[in-house]
């Protein structure tokens, strides 16, 4: 850790009286706060020093050592470091993220990923450009088992030896179990609980934006984080719940410039608003390499276990999805490494290897409790009193593990553990070591959690299978008083229906658990050690035709109705399921269009290896069936619907599935090909193939869609030919493909002929110079194309230039994207001379290129000239004020431009009042976006004054900026003047109390603006009461972001 920090020279002449700890921990509180209070300094105070004299060099050091102390300094096992190393970045939630149970989330995709883009964990918490500001609040999701705790851990091993985090002085660990032991916590508090024995100090962290507050495990948060009901509260010293001193904190209440790095399962993480978060990750599960890596660390002495455990993963296609799951995985490895060693009570020479997850975890089981005698069948006195110890055991951790499963509970503690009856000194047996993990908090008491998730829900299942047999009332009952229920399958019945009425999925696994312990594979198992030998075969066939009659005509195919044919197959009554597979195989589908039989086709749709590949539902879809299937064609990676008679109405429905975030397919065969769906032979109309079309512009997995007529790809010989005879398609989605300049040529000669297609998104598809050339001649020819985005393909000024000079032929073409390519200046002449040319172009984004101020001068002269354009966007072009004087002058001229942006451009105030000139003679511009353009206060001020006479915009972005109080009150002013903005954006400008006062003032006046925002602005809790009354009293139509 010494490698990280700067040692200060001592000072032997002066003497430096150390604090003590309550002062220092007051000090640091209130710098974390922002009140920019510091601890007195040493004298020996190096000015390069990020943490200042030797001493705090010496505290943090020895911080850096008790944090490796508590998390340890070897990586945990079949966690490869290079996979923590690397995380993938995420655009929010997606709805199966958000309401379904992990295991269904790595099942329904596969184990698959998906996304775009990746960060690696030292540049977790840094800009993403040049341009960009660091996110203050980071969320990182994970499945259960994934590895969040165990990345957080080795972060900070990493930061710990100055690896990574170099930005940040000081990390702060905490886990929602160590919160969990309080009641009510306040922010003095808990840098008092970070740092228990702080002692005297004088450490000072220089700046709180290089603080960083680690909250792990938001899923194991006792109570429900509610942003919309906590009261703000600001003060550092004030006790308040536990749950609402996190959403201060996250909200920037407290500490508002600290950065905050959350960890937690997918659907806890939608209790966070996703305004609040300013970067989402997900840690990706294990490769087919980082599997075996895994089981090796299992097995490392013996390498034929390994090769048998490995060959089954593989050889069963449910359990290597779930493998990727690292807790899984390790689970698995043990499991089946029992099997290998033990043999089933009855002569077998290869015991049969487990086909549900039941029997998996029923191997771990045995493993747990030892074997000992199970391989020969035999029953002594000590074996029985093994098992009987073992059997009560297990139900007092199943009690425990079910009334948690109810409450959404996974953490305990010892007085939970008490309550249960469960006798803490037998915790250390071999059985509890294999199911409970205890940690130590700081709260100096013990947390206790199931070693997985999913083993919490199969030692309940084991409780709720025995106490149902004898239970009177309904056990999911709290108060243990309900309507009677009496026998065993009533309770399973109630326990089928909780299940499948519970929206989130919590019950989903716990019902396949309950089920699969009827099964007599299950039975055999575990007989003798926590079921008795037969009982199933009195359950089997009724609990089989409950679970069938939840498949009722009234209920949707959902993901619960799916899961019943999972509880089916852990049942081992899989006959429902075979049958619909056998028809799907032989084409007769049409023949099963009853509710249960459509529920076993979503469940093969997303499950089956063969459906995986390709889904044939040719001949067999209506409207109401395929809509009752949607959900589950997110999942298929190929589609065949030929000749089920659709019109236009399914295919909209197809598009919404298209531009989910969960989709997953990647071919659609209608002779409009997107990864392979066919509906060749359907009535589809132009209205049918828009709806795909659409679809497209957001989809980022389908690859090829087929339609009757024409036939769309992405660059082949005869589906270009069909693109140019056909005459309905009116957009074709081709991004991130691998079409190349090649591609680009075979698509331009079909666009000479197309007189339908009116869209071609063609971004990210490398066509280079020479694709840029093909298209710019068939844009000579071609008089329909409208919409051409051509975003990153590595354009450059050749390219640019021979498609200007189309542009001054073409009268059709009304938008051109050219964002994140390589136009610099040279390339932006032949753009300036195109547009004092052409009339029909209107929207140009020319996004991250390279303009410069030289380039964007040109551009400005022709805007001045120009009469078509209304929205240019030169976001990220290293534009200056020179450039935005020319755009200022411009504006004065121009007549018909409505947006404006000029983003992540360090034009300054100076540019800032040139553009502000403009608008108090400009009549056009509606919208104009300045975000983290360099803007202080000179530029606010100019920016008020133009809009105190301007009538015409209604937008105005000055995000990320830095207008000070002065620059507020100047826009304040305006406002009391102005009638015609609309939106108005302050958000991370610095702002305070006075300027929520100014802000306030002006609400009180204005009645036009509807919507403005102050995030990321410390205006404090009685400013933001000040402006919520003024919105009651005066703006009752304005919504205001704080």
């Amino acid at each position: 850790a010494g490698s990280r920090v700067s040692r200060a020279p001592t000072n032997s002449g002066r003497n430096t009286k150390l604090l003590s700890r309550d002062i220092y921990v007051k000090a640091l509180v209130d710098l974390l706060a922002g009140k920019g209070c510091r601890v007195p300094q040493a004298p020996n105070k190096m000015p390069d020093s990020p943490l200042g004299s030797q001493s705090n060099d010496s505290r943090i050091r020895r911080h850096c050592e008790a944090l490796l102390s508590r998390v340890g300094n070897d990586p945990e096992l079949g966690s490869p470091s290079h996979r923590l190393a690397s995380l993938l970045l995420v655009e929010g939630l997606t709805d199966l993220q958000l309401r379904e149970h992990d295991f269904t989330q790595v099942e329904a995709t596969r184990g698959v990923w998906h996304s775009a883009r990746a960060i690696t964990l030292d540049r977790l918490f840094l800009p993403l450009s040049r341009v960009s500001i660091p996110p203050r609040v980071s969320v990182t999701i994970g499945v259960a088992g994934i590895g969040k705790t165990t990345l957080v851990r080795h972060f900070i091993r990493c930061w710990a030896r100055g690896q990574v985090g170099k930005n940040f002085s000081l990390v702060l660990p905490l886990t929602f179990r160590d919160l969990n032991a309080y009641e009510k916590l306040s922010a003095d508090k808990l840098i008092h609980s970070i740092f228990p024995n702080i002692g005297d100090s004088n450490l000072v962290v220089t700046a709180p934006d290089r603080v960083l507050l680690v909250l792990d495990g938001l899923d194991e948060c006792k109570t429900p984080l509610e942003f919309s009901n906590t009261v703000a509260c600001t003060d550092p010293k004030k006790e308040i719940q536990v749950d609402h001193l996190i959403t201060n904190i996250i909200r920037g209440n407290l500490f508002p410039e600290i950065s905050v790095w959350i960890t937690s399962r997918p659907s806890a993480a939608g209790q966070v608003p996703g305004g609040l978060v300013d970067r989402m990750t997900e840690i990706r599960g294990l490769t087919e390499e980082e599997i075996k890596m895994c089981l090796e660390q299992i097995f490392p002495e013996d390498p034929t276990l390994l090769g048998q455990v490995l060959s089954q993963v593989k050889a069963n296609r449910a359990l290597y999805l779930m493998c990727t799951v690292p807790a899984f995985c390790r689970l698995t490895g043990l499991a089946l490494g029992h099997l290998y060693h033990s043999t089933l009570p009855v002569p077998d020479p290869e015991p049969p290897l487990p086909q549900t997850l039941c029997e998996l975890y029923s191997w771990y089981f045995r493993m747990a409790l030892g074997g000992e005698g199970q391989d020969k069948g035999k029953v002594s006195p000590r074996i029985e009193q093994v098992a009987q110890g073992a059997r009560k055991m297990v139900a007092t951790l199943g009690r425990l593990a079910f009334h948690g499963l109810v409450k959404k509970k996974y953490v305990f503690y010892e007085q939970d553990m008490k309550a249960f009856g469960v006798d803490l000194a037998l915790l250390q047996s071999a059985l509890c070591s294999c199911l409970l993990q205890r940690e130590d908090t700081l709260a100096s008491s013990a947390a206790y959690c199931f070693t997985h998730l999913s083993l919490q829900e199969f030692v309940a299942a084991i409780y709720y299978y025995s106490a149902s047999k004898r239970a009177i009332f309904d056990l999911f009952t709290e108060s243990g008083m309900s309507w009677p229920r009496l026998g065993f399958l009533a309770h399973f019945r109630c326990a089928a229906q909780r299940a499948t009425q519970a929206k989130d999925g919590r019950l989903d696994v716990f019902l396949r658990f309950l089920s699969g312990l009827l099964s007599p594979r299950v039975n055999a198992l575990l007989a003798g050690s926590l079921l008795a030998q037969g009982e199933h075969q009195s359950y089997r066939a009724q609990a089989a035709e409950a679970l069938q009659g939840l498949l009722r005509p009234d209920i949707a195919v959902c993901a619960r109705a799916v899961n019943v044919l999972y509880c089916l197959h852990e049942l081992q009554h899989t006959e429902l399921a075979c049958s619909v597979k056998e028809a799907m195989q032989s084409g007769t589908l049409a023949g099963l269009s009853g509710p249960p039989h459509r529920t076993a086709l979503a469940y093969l749709l997303q499950l089956s290896e063969i459906c995986s590949r390709e889904a044939s539902l040719s001949l067999c879809l209506s409207q109401s069936v395929l809509q009752s299937l949607l959900p589950q064609l997110l999942y298929c990676r190929s589609l065949r619907l030929d000749n089920n008679q659709f019109q236009d109405p399914v295919m909209e429905l197809l598009g919404s599935v298209l531009s989910g975030k969960d989709c997953r397919i990647q071919n659609i065969s209608c002779l409009f090909s997107l990864a392979s769906t066919s509906l060749r032979g359907n009535s589809i109309g132009p209205q049918g193939a828009k709806a795909l079309a659409d679809a497209l512009k957001i989809n980022r997995t389908l690859t090829s869609l087929r339609y009757v007529a024409p036939l769309l790809a992405s660059g082949e010989g005869p589906q270009n030919k069909a693109l140019a005879t056909g005459d309905t398609v009116e957009a074709l989605g081709l991004q991130k493909n691998l079409i190349g300049p090649v591609g680009a040529q075979q698509m331009a000669d079909a666009l000479k002929q197309n007189r339908s297609l009116k869209e071609l998104m063609f971004s990210s598809n490398t066509i280079g110079d020479g694709g840029a050339m093909a298209l710019a001649e068939a844009l000579k020819v071609n008089q329909g194309l409208e919409n051409l985005d051509l975003q990153s393909n590595a354009v450059s000024n050749a390219g640019v230039a021979v498609l200007m000079r189309a542009l001054c032929v073409n009268r059709t073409l009304s938008s051109l994207s050219l964002r994140e390519n390589s136009i610099s200046p040279e390339g932006a002449q032949a753009l300036a001379q195109a547009l004092c040319m052409n009339n029909t172009l209107k929207h140009l984004d020319l996004t991250a290129n390279l303009l410069h101020d030289q380039g964007a001068q040109a551009i400005a002269v022709a805007v001045g000239e120009n009469h078509s354009l209304t929205h240019l966007h030169l976001q990220w072009n290293f534009i200056q004020a020179g450039a935005a004087r020319a755009l200022g002058q411009a504006l004065q001229l121009n007549r018909t431009l409505r947006t404006l942006d000029l983003q992540e451009n360090a034009i300054g105030d100076e540019g800032a009042s040139a553009v502000a000139a403009a608008l108090k003679v400009n009549t056009a511009l509606t919208a104009l976006y300045l975000q983290v353009a360099s803007i202080g206060t000179q530029g606010a001020q100019a920016l008020g004054e133009a809009l105190a006479v301007n009538r015409t915009l209604e937008i105005l972005d000055l995000r990320g900026n830095d207008i000070g109080v002065a620059g507020a009150k100047a826009l304040a002013n305006a406002l009391k003047l102005n009638s015609t903005l609309r939106r108005l954006n302050l958000q991370e400008n610095s702002l305070g109390m006075d300027a929520a006062i100014y802000v306030a003032a002006a609400l009180s006046e204005n009645h036009g603006l509807h919507h403005i925002n102050l995030q990321g602005n410390p205006i404090g809790e009685s400013g933001a009461r000040m402006i919520s009354e003024a919105i009651k009293t005066n703006a009752p139509t304005c919504t205001v972001e704080m």
